[in-house]
């Protein structure tokens, strides 16, 4: 993990959110970190250090459930990451996240974060809607688990991915190359069963695989599909 000064392009969610006269003081106490494809950056039960801002390259924020692993978020250029780790009590990170490609990240610790939080009320205020959005995410996924079948959560959770990680370029195409291993651990299902379901969606046209990147053919049957319980 090689970590070294570099200029800030201000595109990370503290950097949108907060007055344009504290930047000079992001930029002072900021570090950034550059990391490897496969490369772990927080370590589940570590003690909390701070917050990360992804300033490119593709995150998996994860977590072990008995002995296999369940992915609860990928985050992109822009997002927040570690955020879990901001309680009260601020003393362990409850997940791990580890980089999917070479990616950078830019580091704040603790205390200046929370210090930031103070000074500009819109990074407060945008915060506590990102964390109502992430709550209300994941009662979602928790009612997919009892309500829909296997391939109806795959197929939402397609749809959920296209939203975030949509390629402008290529209309259809989800911008995050995603193996079925990962694809599995983030439905919360086994390898095999992510592997039959897609084999069913691509034989019905509704998706196309081109080795780890995958193409919605028809979003609108997805969406029905995404309802089959």
């Amino acid at each position: 993990m090689k970590k070294k000064a570099h200029n800030c392009d201000h595109s990370c969610f503290m950097c949108r959110h907060t007055l344009e006269d504290w930047r000079g003081q992001i930029a002072l106490n900021r570090t950034t970190i550059k990391l490897r494809k496969g490369q772990q950056f927080i370590a589940e039960g570590e003690a909390v250090k701070g917050v990360f801002f992804v300033q490119s390259g593709i995150v998996k924020v994860h977590r072990r459930w008995g002995e296999k692993e369940m992915i609860v978020r990928f985050a992109k250029k822009g997002d927040i990451v570690g955020h879990r780790g901001v309680t009260s009590h601020h003393d362990v990170y409850p997940i791990a996240a580890t980089a999917l490609e070479p990616t950078e990240l830019c580091f704040v610790d603790l205390n200046f974060f929370f210090l930031s939080l103070r000074v500009n009320p819109t990074l407060s205020y945008q915060l506590m809607l990102f964390y109502a959005d992430e709550l209300q995410l994941s009662e979602q996924r928790m009612c997919n688990n009892v309500r829909l079948s296997v391939k109806g959560r795959i197929a939402w959770s397609l749809l959920l991915l296209y939203r975030l990680f949509g390629d402008a370029a290529a209309d259809g195409y989800i911008g995050l190359t995603l193996s079925k291993t990962d694809l599995a651990a983030y439905i919360g299902t086994t390898y095999e069963t992510v592997y039959r379901a897609m084999g069913e969606l691509v034989a019905q046209g509704l998706v196309v695989l081109k080795g780890k990147k995958i193409f919605l053919r028809n979003i609108q049957a997805l969406k029905i599909v995404a309802e089959e319980s």
